[in-house]
């Protein structure tokens, strides 16, 4: 067997062994009893429109509704999400600027494979998502961390400039950020394209920027994220309407390759290329054709800003160090001692569970996912007043 894939499959992602874990759990003591902040599963139902749009679709003929489509997606879904993209950037995309993908960990890992050769260097945020590692190692290169700053979790340009080499190929940038829920302002972005220019021509090679964008438009306050094609030419976005139409489940995204970027139908073809070797050849037909129709459907964030608003206020209240979000649907806090995996189990014998720093490449903190209904996050509130009180009666272990 293939060694590296063993030991993945072997030690499964930190965040989703917890998710099982928590079923296990529910089904011991009952769903009222654990409190579950651990994967990004979006409480908000999907809007009414996609409920219609596959109640209508099912009547179709089963040919027309389940057949295959071209490998990058029908041109009638990838027009409208060009369309859509125009309207709302004042671009000029078409269909052929953009390929349906099963989902963001498709569109970022065709990326990664259609841009890079083995031994070429992708930089990450830290803290990160830590499949980056995974499709970047997976595809023969190398994972370089560049630390977000120690006291916000914005971009470090000077850590990031630091961190190009002549063997950078790319760099992800994930805003609104999973794990911290940061928002990059549009200053920093600016200059994160300028200092990717003058790399590229001290290096004499391209440099991608790989926009990972799953949370576009769960933001909450004034400062919204910068689209990153309009401020750096080599940029790729990567989406998906798992959170955005509440859909993680049926794995449906794309990848923008747009005219603007060097040599972008040698790029494209790259793209549809790594979808070819990757197995990620046609996307889901039904929901190909639910997002056609639903591509404009706004994405309704008021649940999340009331969860957000209760979390986090009702955490600070007790004590704990938080990181405002501005956008997504996790709050980033301290842990309450150095080790965060420690912290992490000491919260399941409260039944909270929580995911430590440690999965997303740095120490003491930990990532609460709020998208859970209200009373999660009310019946959770004294359990977080028992952990902080375990720490104030006892010595952290």
């Amino acid at each position: 067997m293939n060694e590296r894939m063993h030991d993945l499959g072997s030690e499964p992602s930190a965040i989703r062994e917890l998710f099982s874990y928590g079923l296990r759990r529910k089904a011991e003591i009952g769903p009222d009893n654990v409190f579950d902040f651990s994967l990004g599963n979006p409480s908000v139902p999907a809007p009414d429109a996609v409920r219609r749009a596959i109640l209508d679709l099912m009547e179709k003929p089963a040919s027309a509704v389940h057949g295959y489509t071209p490998a990058q997606g029908s041109p009638g879904v990838r027009g409208a999400v060009a369309d859509s993209l125009n309207r709302r950037f004042g671009t000029s995309y078409t269909a052929d600027h953009v390929y349906m993908t099963v989902g963001a960990a498709a569109s970022l890992s065709i990326c990664i494979n259609a841009l890079a050769n083995p031994g070429d260097e992708f930089i990450v945020i830290a803290p990160y998502f830590p499949e980056y590692r995974v499709w970047i190692e997976t595809a023969g290169c190398i994972c370089v961390e560049a630390p977000a700053r120690g006291d916000d979790f914005q971009l470090d340009l000077h850590a990031i400039e630091l961190a190009v080499t002549p063997n950078t190929r790319g760099i992800i940038v994930n805003s609104p950020n999973n794990p911290t829920g940061v928002v990059y302002p549009t200053y920093d972005l600016v200059e994160l394209a300028n200092i990717l220019r003058r790399k590229q021509e001290k290096i004499g090679r391209a440099i991608y920027l790989i926009a990972d964008e799953p949370y576009r438009e769960i933001v909450y306050g004034p400062t919204q994220p910068a689209f990153l094609p309009l401020l750096f030419e080599n940029t790729l976005v990567c989406y998906s309407y798992s959170k955005s139409l509440s859909l993680p489940g049926e794995r449906i995204g794309y990848v923008l390759v747009p005219p603007t970027m060097q040599e972008s139908r040698a790029v494209y073809a790259a793209v549809c290329g790594a979808g070819r070797a990757l197995g990620y050849v046609c996307a889901p037909s039904l929901f190909q054709s639910v997002i056609e129709r639903c591509v404009d459907e706004p994405c309704d964030i008021e649940a999340y800003r009331a969860n957000r608003d209760a979390l986090y206020e009702g955490l600070c209240a007790l004590g704990y160090e938080c990181v405002a979000p501005q956008g997504a649907f996790y709050l980033w806090v301290r842990a309450l001692e150095d080790d965060a995996q420690a912290f992490s189990q000491r919260a399941k014998e409260h039944e909270l569970l929580i995911v430590p720093s440690d999965s997303f490449g740095v120490g003491g903190w930990v990532r609460i996912g709020y998208c859970v209904e209200p009373q999660v996050i009310r019946n959770a509130l004294p359990k977080f007043a028992d952990l902080m009180h375990s720490y104030h009666d006892a010595p952290a272990r």
